[in-house]
This record gives C-alpha cells, sequence and structure tokens, in this order.
C-alpha cells in the first residue's frame, strides 16, 4: 500500500534536481523557488556570515549581490573586461592585493557569455577562496567543452520567466559537494529536524521549488538545446545585419567558449553619433522593447558605499552600460520580425 502522508514534495523535484544535474554535469543540485535563494544559499554554505568580505561582478543584475546582504556580508564589486564583458582577472588580482582574505567570489556570466573562467579559478585556487558562479543567464554555455556553473564549488541557474528555460519563478544550486547540498536541502525546507513533531535548531528558509514548477522544468529542459540553437541564430542575423556598421560592435564571443546567447547585446562606439537612448526610442515606437546593459552595481544608489576594483582608467562596466543596448532576443521572434528590428537600427545611421 502507498504511504498517506500530511505533505509531499513530489516526484519532479527529486527528477529535475537529478535531471538538470546530469545535464550540466554536476553531482549534485536543489531545486530552489529562485535564482536569488540559490545565491543566498551557496554564501551560506561557504560560510559567508557578519562582516565577511566578497568579491562581485558589477556588471550584473542586483539579484546577484543582494543576497551578500542577506548574510550581513561586504561585497567589494569587480569590474569587467571588454573581450567577454564579464569579471576582469586582473582586476580580481587587485582586489585580493587590497583585501586578501574575502570568504567568497561571486562571477558572473554575462548574457550567456562565459568569463574568463580558467584566469579566475586560478586565482582563487591560490588564496584558497571558494568560487560561486553566477551562471543564471547562461544554463548551457559551455566552456573548453564544459558547462558553465560547474567549474567553482557552487554555480546556480535561474528558471525566471525570461530565462532559456522557464519554471515561471525558480532556480538551482548544483555543487559536487553531497554534505553541503543536503544541508542546503534542510535549510530550505525551513530546518525542520528529523523528529515527530516540529523540531527545530536554526532558522530555515522556504526555498524549495514546488511540484508544479519542477514538472513545467523537466518539460522545458527537453527543449534546451533547441532554444539555445534559435538564440544563435538570432545572434548571428544582428551580427550579419548590423556588420556594416562600423560603430557598432556585439558583445564578442572569445575563444574555446559557446555561449547559449541568451540575449543579444550591442555596444556603441563612444565616439558614434547615435547615442542607445536614440536606438531604444526608435525601437519603442515601433512597439519593440531594447533597454541598456545592466547598469554596474558600484554605481547604483542602494550600493554605492561599497568598493569599486578597476584597472583601466575608465571603467569597462560603466562604459559598457552607457554604450550598451540589448536587442530583442525572444526565441519566439520571426525572422521577419527582427529584420525590423535591424532595419530600424541601420537607419539611424
Amino acid at each position: 500500500m502507498t504511504q498517506i502522508g500530511l505533505h509531499h514534495f513530489g516526484e519532479n523535484v527529486n527528477k529535475f534536481e537529478e535531471e538538470l544535474s546530469k545535464y550540466v554535469g554536476a553531482k549534485h543540485g536543489v531545486a530552489l523557488s529562485s535564482g536569488t535563494a540559490a545565491i543566498h544559499m551557496a554564501l551560506k554554505a561557504v560560510g559567508v556570515t557578519n562582516g565577511d568580505l566578497v568579491f562581485c561582478s558589477s556588471l550584473t543584475f542586483a539579484a546577484t549581490a543582494n543576497p551578500i546582504i542577506y548574510q550581513n556580508a561586504t561585497p567589494v564589486f569587480i569590474d569587467s573586461e571588454s573581450e567577454t564583458w564579464n569579471m576582469d582577472p586582473k582586476a580580481l588580482e587587485k582586489a585580493f592585493e587590497k583585501y586578501p582574505n574575502p570568504k567568497a567570489v561571486i562571477v558572473v556570466h554575462l548574457y550567456g557569455t562565459p568569463a574568463k573562467i580558467n584566469e579566475i579559478m586560478e586565482i582563487c585556487k591560490k588564496h584558497n577562496v571558494p568560487l560561486i558562479e553566477d551562471a543564471a543567464e547562461s544554463l548551457g554555455s559551455t566552456y573548453y567543452d564544459k558547462q558553465t556553473g560547474t567549474f567553482g564549488k557552487y554555480g546556480i541557474y535561474s528558471f525566471n520567466g525570461n530565462k532559456i528555460i522557464t519554471t515561471s519563478g525558480g532556480g538551482m544550486l548544483v555543487s559536487d559537494d553531497e554534505e553541503r547540498i543536503q544541508k542546503v536541502r534542510f535549510w530550505v525546507t525551513q530546518a525542520r529536524e528529523k523528529a515527530r513533531h516540529y523540531e527545530h535548531k536554526e532558522i530555515g528558509y522556504n526555498y524549495r521549488m514546488s511540484n508544479i514548477c519542477a514538472g513545467i522544468g523537466r518539460g522545458q529542459l527537453k527543449v534546451l538545446n533547441e532554444r539555445i540553437h534559435k538564440k544563435t541564430d538570432i545572434y548571428n542575423r544582428y551580427k550579419e545585419g548590423l556588420k556594416e556598421i562600423t560603430e557598432i560592435s556585439i558583445q564578442p564571443i572569445p575563444k574555446n567558449t559557446v555561449p547559449n546567447h541568451w540575449l543579444s547585446s550591442i555596444v556603441l562606439d563612444t565616439r558614434s553619433k547615435v547615442k542607445p537612448i536614440e536606438i531604444i526610442e526608435a525601437l519603442e515606437k515601433e512597439n519593440i522593447e531594447s533597454r541598456p546593459v545592466w547598469k554596474p552595481m558600484h554605481l547604483e544608489p542602494v550600493f554605492k558605499d561599497y568598493d569599486f576594483i578597476q584597472v583601466e582608467e575608465e571603467s569597462i562596466a560603466k562604459k559598457l552600460f552607457e554604450n550598451g543596448v540589448c536587442l530583442p532576443s525572444d526565441t519566439k521572434m520571426t525572422n521577419e520580425e527582427q529584420d525590423v528590428v535591424i532595419n530600424k537600427i541601420k537607419s539611424l545611421f
């Protein structure tokens, strides 16, 4: 007879964890309510607490940095480099010179393009500091044929509504450290001890993914490679369609990386007569949404008191924000619709 219980997470959650971990090549995963929750738990799992320093990519969405504050820790933001738009290994080295003992490093794979992860890993190993990979935007992207999110001690993925696959809202934390993943699984189910009654010795969180969301995730995982293929087509069409405009360059693809091209983004030459806002407004008139590149965390009012480490005279992250535009990249977009975007942009030059 099947056991009748009061509550059960259900088959889909376990299966989704197994299937996603297998896809990326991680040993263990725990499905959570968001990518933000996954970053929060990664920080907690490495022992980040009051007053600790955490080095973090500046050019990212606030969800990367907010969990550092949840743990009462102090972020130190790191500038980008222009070859990947991601964390600059030289700036990371400089941060270690200034602050030799951070508790963790969070690197972001922006818009699906892998960071210079080998160099970053080397630096983290040398200083014996765990690396957390924010692969929220880069599920399916590879660096030297290895999936982003599987290089560091922890990798995080997001299945938010706008991501390459979605569970409507959700995230996943992956790691090869079984003991820590089990511990996270305990924390995210309200840290309930094994007892007949409700027993709690630690503060817990209501961060576990629901069975329904996990079921959606399992279905979406089946079309992930197809989505990556479509996103790559979109990127290539933009690259080809805009190549005559010398003032525009598209986010570069570094050697030995295969991005998922989650979002196709361009950057304008600083000398360009046309400014990003003119592109955004021209597309808006056609009812087409585009937007600026992420505003770097060190420029956000909420983080203005935290240190920012750069090696270039002018911050690369700031330059990308001021000159960049994220173009429509939805997999449902037709070639004709994409041509409208390309032709509209070309008409401005």
